[in-house]
């Protein structure tokens, strides 16, 4: 039998290309799927450990956190209860305080009504003598107290330290208004030209005055101008020794308590 060489390297080489064909667009992508898949399967595979370790983590995590909690219950209810024993006790304390300071405090009140009683006579008894002492003074002023009056203002004008002779300047000279002189009664020309005189002397100006009654002055005279005031009256001394009664009073009050 003859061989036709032609025909097999024709066959030879067309197994080769089939051969060629099938590595390349065959085998090899089936390699790289094969490839890809095993690490594509590695991966989930890693992940999934990755996950249950995180999983086991967590797990582990959860029961320290219930323990804690536990732990955290037991001592806040541990601690609730004494705070809760405490303050009954001390609830009970105060109650029993308060119960004693109410019955001191009664007779504390009872003493205290007691002795303000007798403050409000003493009291009472003093404001109708300065009532009487106020109104007998209306009723005695006479023209030669009303000269006695003025005769002291102007001594006190005439005598007045430097710092309040000097405010009273400063508003005499800053008013547009004249000084308003207010006394108890109405003054006569020559009591008003002693006063004008006075305070003439005394700022070294002609000094514009307006006179006004004021009978709450109880035998007073005053001047006033600009926020600023000198005077003399006899209530001012009813009201010192007013003071002086109230503060005797008080400290005699003090002792006593």
């Amino acid at each position: 039998m003859l061989f036709d060489w032609f025909t097999v390297g024709a066959q030879a080489l067309n197994f080769l290309i089939l051969v060629w064909l099938l590595k390349r667009l065959l085998y090899k992508p089936i390699l790289a799927a094969i490839d890809t898949r095993e690490q594509r399967i590695a991966r989930e595979l890693a992940d999934a450990a990755d996950r249950q370790t995180k999983a086991d983590q967590q797990r582990d995590e959860f029961v320290r956190k219930i323990e804690e909690f536990d732990r955290q219950r037991a001592a806040l209810l541990t601690q609730a209860t004494a705070a809760a024993n405490a303050e009954s006790q001390r609830l009970i304390g105060v109650a029993r305080q308060a119960a004693d300071d109410v019955s001191a405090d009664r007779q504390r009140a009872l003493e205290s009504d007691l002795l303000n009683l007798h403050q409000a006579l003493r009291l009472r008894t003093q404001q109708e003598v300065f009532a009487i002492a106020a109104q007998a003074l209306r009723d005695l002023a006479s023209a030669n107290l009303n000269a006695c009056m003025v005769d002291t203002f102007t001594h006190r004008v005439r005598e007045m330290d430097a710092q309040a002779k000097a405010a009273l300047a400063e508003a005499i000279h800053g008013s547009a208004a004249p000084a308003v002189v207010r006394s108890a009664f109405e003054l006569p020309p020559e009591q008003r030209a002693a006063v004008q005189n006075a305070l003439n002397e005394s700022f070294s100006t002609d000094v514009q005055l307006k006179f006004q009654t004021a009978p709450e002055l109880v035998a007073g005279i005053e001047l006033a101008c600009n926020g600023q005031k000198v005077s003399w009256n006899i209530a001012g001394y009813l009201a010192s020794l007013e003071q002086s009664v109230d503060e005797a009073q008080k400290a005699q009050g003090t002792r006593a308590g």
